[in-house]
């Protein structure tokens, strides 16, 4: 039986803020990969992005991810474009329970309206715009989920209630 929740989904669909609770709940430890990434490197995402780009990014997000095998009791929080590489969907599968995270394109432009750190936002594209087409881009990959949460217009509570009531039945063997 999996003992390790991750959550994905677009930037700003509550990821870090709802694993901290879902850990805290579980007494699970917490990980951020994105945080683990600038631990690692000493660098911010934004300067990763700068001077490696998107594609080196992406590598470090994959060698950080594989060095998660054999974690237990851990909720990890991924960032928004983890699942865009096959083999890190099959190892998130791998590794756990993968629980996708989502809002409305309104609700994420609400709630990234003032981020300065998300590198894929930048440009002269109007922010909801980006946000569009990033989700209709991802959809395909965030859809490979075990459970999907719309977190629009839910608190942290109802949000993380939804995935302890599906861990529950999981680890029950009702689901």
């Amino acid at each position: 039986m999996p003992q390790m929740i991750i959550l994905t989904g677009p930037m700003g669909s509550g990821k870090t803020s709802v694993g901290k609770l879902l850990a805290c709940r579980l007494g699970y430890a917490f990980k951020d990969l994105d945080a683990m990434l600038v631990k690692a490197t000493g660098k911010t995402i934004n300067q990763l992005f700068a001077e490696e780009g998107e594609a080196a990014f992406r590598d470090r997000e994959s060698a950080q991810l594989t060095g998660l095998k054999g974690s237990r009791k851990t909720v990890l929080s991924t960032g928004g474009g983890v699942v865009l590489r096959e083999q890190n969907r099959s190892l998130l599968h791998a590794l756990g329970y993968v629980v996708n995270l989502t809002a409305t394109v309104d609700e994420l432009t609400r709630r990234l309206a003032c981020a300065k750190d998300r590198p894929l936002l930048s440009g002269e594209m109007a922010l909801d715009e980006r946000i569009r087409q990033l989700l209709v881009e991802r959809e395909p990959f965030y859809a490979d989920a075990d459970i999907r949460i719309d977190t629009t217009a839910k608190t942290l509570e109802d949000v993380v209630a939804e995935i302890l009531d599906f861990y529950d039945g999981k680890r029950a063997g009702v689901l």
